[in-house]
């Protein structure tokens, strides 16, 4: 599978180097050449596979010859062993039309584990095959850096740094950040907002020379092997809930597109997903996007969903790439204005375009908070913020939504435990390999918003 970048100015040959590079030397993102299909037969196969099966199966096309059958099915076999339910991401009902696909079972409780674990993994497997090292870098609004962390701490010849605003994440999200023990393992603190730490490391691969002599990779989403890997719990949803036979809907909250688009992946390669809803908090670029068609930035605001705390969001670049006709001409020339801060408006038919594919609406934390308090008295389900803005999108658009709704579930309740005990007057409990959390020492490094203190950051490491 040859993979090109969404600005036309750099391709790789296959998976180990798309995973390798990250990011395109032209500052795009990685692209498959071609979509792998499934026939409806096919599909039918699928939906009688364990998750671990299932996941060999959709992303084997993708990888070809960089892993063997035997080498992706340990790699996943052993990614999902740790996961804490038998479905790795089973669906619990809330209704007779409304499911939640909880996405956190995973280590560090936050549906980043997914793709991470296996990422890591995929990581160690590259470095250890070829004898060398790698630097994998990455910036996180709150649950990317702590799946990362988790990924790839002692595994030999990865060295790993992650870059979060400074006093943003919740305290949970924080100290599994900075409560690891492994010499592997950097977390810094950047005075500024996630878009800043993105920044920051969209810079630094951009940075040939800085990329050749540290062999910088990336953990974001901008690396494809994320959201490859975020493409099977849709086929493994979609199935389930039967959208062979009837139709199914998805509502992903998301601020950076990639869990999103990851989905709009699983329906290019055949599976019938009827609408695809994106639910954003008051960081609403996202929804402004599909409503408006109106690619913009705008500035950060703290939120009770602080993962959705992103205006910049990287992983519409793809989408874009397919709006404009796979012109990377026009994307690069789409991103300059946007760096310059200029926004970009599509045009009539691309917006059109992407209406049908899309729906989205934003949700205030006022709005959270009640459905928080209203899932629990009606249904008793906890629910944390960010997947109370989907459900709350998820209610909102019912009547437009035909079938089974399915709503992502995102993180673990434990892992916002303030907000949730003052909605619902409830203490989600941490799981028992993370009891002693608030009692474990801290360990990062506070950094200024400064491109030059990011690479003394990393020479010295």
């Amino acid at each position: 599978m040859r993979y090109i970048s969404t600005r036309g100015g750099d391709a790789v040959p296959d998976f180990e180097s798309v995973v390798a590079r990250g990011l395109a030397s032209d500052g795009g993102l990685f692209v498959p050449e071609t979509w792998p299909q499934f026939s409806v037969d096919e599909l039918r196969k699928l939906a009688t596979l364990s998750y671990t099966q299932l996941a060999q199966r959709v992303m084997q096309p993708f990888i070809g010859d960089s892993l063997s059958a035997g080498e992706l099915a340990a790699l996943v076999q052993d990614t999902y062993a740790g996961f804490d339910h038998p479905d790795v991401t089973p669906l619990t009902k809330v209704d007779d039309q409304l499911s939640l696909l909880e996405l956190f079972h995973g280590t560090t409780l936050a549906f980043k584990d997914v793709a991470l674990q296996f990422l890591g993994r995929v990581f160690g497997h590259f470095a250890y095959k070829h004898g060398g090292s790698m630097m994998v870098i990455g910036a996180t609004s709150g649950d990317t850096g702590s799946a990362a962390i988790e990924g790839c701490r002692g595994i030999p010849g990865i060295k790993v740094i992650i870059l979060y605003p400074h006093n943003r994440p919740s305290e949970v999200q924080r100290r599994q950040m900075t409560c690891v023990d492994a010499p592997n393992v950097f977390a810094v603190a950047v005075e500024g907002s996630f878009d800043d730490c993105q920044a920051l490391v969209k810079q630094a691969f951009n940075n040939h020379e800085l990329r050749k002599n540290h062999t910088l990779t990336a953990v974001n989403s901008i690396n494809w092997a994320r959201i490859l890997a975020q493409v099977v719990y849709y086929f493994y949803a979609g199935l389930k809930a039967g959208a062979l036979e009837k139709p199914v809907n998805f509502v992903v909250p998301t601020g950076n597109f990639g869990n999103v688009f990851a989905g709009h992946v699983a329906k290019k390669m055949g599976l019938p997903i009827h609408r695809l809803v994106i639910a954003t908090n008051k960081n609403d670029s996202v929804a402004k996007f599909i409503e408006n068609g109106l690619v913009t930035s705008g500035v950060v605001s703290p939120s009770l969903s602080p993962s959705m705390d992103i205006q910049i969001a990287s992983n519409a670049e793809r989408y874009l790439y397919e709006l404009l006709n796979c012109d990377g001409n026009e994307v690069k020339a789409a991103m300059q204005h946007i760096a310059a801060q200029k926004d970009v408006k599509l045009s009539a038919a691309a917006h059109a375009a992407l209406k049908n594919e899309f729906m989205a609406s934003s949700v205030s934390d006022a709005e959270t908070k009640a459905t928080i308090k209203a899932i629990w008295e009606k249904h008793n389900i906890l629910l944390d913020p960010h997947t109370a803005v989907g459900v709350t999108v998820a209610n909102r658009f019912r009547s437009q939504l035909p079938g089974q709704i399915i709503s992502l579930a995102c993180a673990h309740p434990a892992k916002f435990p303030e907000t949730v005990r003052e909605v619902t007057g409830q203490n989600p409990p941490l799981p028992p390999h993370l009891a002693d959390l608030y009692q474990r020492h801290e360990r990062f490094t506070v950094m200024p918003n400064d491109y030059t203190a990011f690479v003394n950051f990393i020479e010295t490491r």
